[in-house]
């Protein structure tokens, strides 16, 4: 991270505690990342006040959302001007369909063959297109923390809950089993529209207009 410029690391229930004497251990030069870090339970808490999110993840999802190579993914970012997250999965079983569902695209790094790549990998790539993309070459300025009028993360979530609550009040599911998926799907729908705040807003009125 330190490398290509990007400093605000956010972990999600990390396996071991954290702060470690291991992680200072193997951080050397870049143990200022590790005293900034945040700690969150659960990735939509992570992730709340973002405004857009990026999955990297190799493996095939029944969702139909953006799919990008790292190189494009940071030329949207570099040009999109809003505060980005990219989700990347643990070592060994990589990220959750749940957090996958509230990114807003995927980012898939091509291989040869082998589709298996560490974590280390895998941020190396992504950060280094991400510099690539937003700092000057040559005078090592970037901008990589941006503001906009989109609806964070923690607005869509609200949004959703309203929604779910909504939907539960008028037994929307019908057979209890198709829930997840059928749910899981409305999600995506909303994530790809790139809703601003008023958009948000103005869905909030339309489900409370609904008796």
């Amino acid at each position: 991270m330190m490398n290509f410029g990007l400093s605000e690391l956010r972990l999600v229930a990390p396996r071991e505690e954290f702060p470690s004497k291991r992680a200072y251990d193997l951080a050397a030069h870049a143990s200022s990342i590790l005293d900034n870090a945040k700690v969150f339970a659960t990735t939509r808490e992570a992730v709340a006040d973002m405004e857009r999110i990026y999955a990297s993840t190799a493996r095939s999802r029944e969702m139909v959302k953006p799919i990008y190579v790292p190189s494009e993914a940071a030329n949207r970012i570099a040009k999109g001007n809003l505060r980005t997250a990219i989700l990347f999965g643990p070592e060994r079983t990589g990220l959750t369909n749940e957090d996958v569902t509230i990114a807003d695209s995927i980012i898939s790094i091509p291989t040869a063959e082998l589709a298996s790549l560490n974590i280390a990998q895998s941020v190396v790539v992504i950060a280094y297109e991400l510099f690539r993309n937003t700092c000057n070459l040559q005078l090592a300025t970037c901008n990589l923390n941006n503001k906009s009028e989109f609806a964070t993360k923690e607005e869509l979530q609200g949004f959703f809950d309203h929604l779910e609550r909504r939907l539960d009040g008028v037994d929307f599911w019908k057979v209890a089993e198709k829930k997840p998926k059928m749910w899981m799907n409305l999600q995506n729908i909303f994530t790809r529209a790139n809703l601003t705040e008023q958009e948000v807003r103005t869905l909030h009125g339309v489900i409370a207009a609904f008796k």
